[in-house]
């Protein structure tokens, strides 16, 4: 009877002990614990004002709760502030540090338009202006009003507000940016930007520092080895019978603002 009293007191000891000295990961690891629960903040989708710009508010009837902002349980050998994009699961991922992480609803390229690779937030702007590149005007002639430039809007493609991302020094076109077509989260829908609800890419770009170290998953979700592009576009090969003057064929191009 003294004996299994012992034994009973010194198992009790020794998980008192682990508890104390292994982590809450660890044991998440180990299967000895159950993840932290999502926390989800549906009171960022509100109408709101930014500056002269009115944000109207977003129905969450219509937006999956996987793509509205929580707070998860993410571990991640990544510095806090650095960004995971993951276009397998249209997710965008904030590190927080403490195993956590602050996950985003997003869009990301259609087919033809996908890339990976490691990027760095060089530039930031509020309401940007945009302004279509040639190639988009040819797949899309009525956006040629727009040649010098869109003004920053709630109709503007890029939202409100747009974080610019270059990879060894070279601006390719991408960016992080929100958009007023919010039903297009969840979805392949952009021509390689990575589009957010407006309110998300408010809090995002008042959280990223300059400088902040962007990771583009491969379309299987994996750490990319290198940065990998669209296939370049195929030049158009003017026959007898083809008017010089015809338009472009539609291919991918790393440059082109959002669609």
């Amino acid at each position: 009877m003294t004996r299994s009293l012992f034994r009973l007191l010194g198992a009790a000891a020794a998980a008192a002990l682990l508890a104390g000295c292994v982590s809450d990961h660890a044991l998440i690891k180990a299967g000895l614990a159950e993840p932290p629960a999502p926390k989800i903040d549906d009171a960022a989708y509100v109408a709101r004002q930014d500056g002269s710009f009115a944000l109207p508010a977003i129905p969450l009837e219509k937006l999956p709760a996987e793509y509205r902002r929580q707070t998860i349980y993410y571990p991640s050998e990544e510095a806090p502030g650095t960004v995971i994009v993951n276009p397998a699961a249209r997710h965008l991922y904030l590190i927080a540090g403490n195993n956590t992480a602050v996950r985003y609803g997003i869009s990301v390229g259609k087919s033809g338009f996908e890339w990976s690779g490691v990027a760095a937030v060089t530039g930031r702007r509020a309401w940007p202006t945009w302004t279509p590149p040639p190639e988009m005007i040819d797949r899309a002639p009525e956006l040629a009003r727009w040649e010098k430039g869109q003004p920053g809007g709630p109709t503007n493609p890029l939202g409100a507000r747009a974080l610019y991302l270059t990879t060894d020094g070279i601006d390719y076109g991408y960016r992080i940016h929100g958009t007023p077509e919010w039903q297009s989260i969840g979805r392949n829908a952009s021509s390689g930007c990575i589009r957010m609800i407006n309110q998300d890419i408010i809090d995002l770009y008042s959280r990223v520092p300059d400088g902040a170290k962007v990771v583009v998953l491969t379309r299987d979700g994996q750490m990319p080895a290198g940065l990998t592009l669209p296939p370049p576009p195929p030049k158009r090969v003017v026959t007898a019978t083809e008017p010089e003057d015809a338009p472009p064929l539609e291919r991918p191009t790393p440059v082109s603002g959002p669609v």
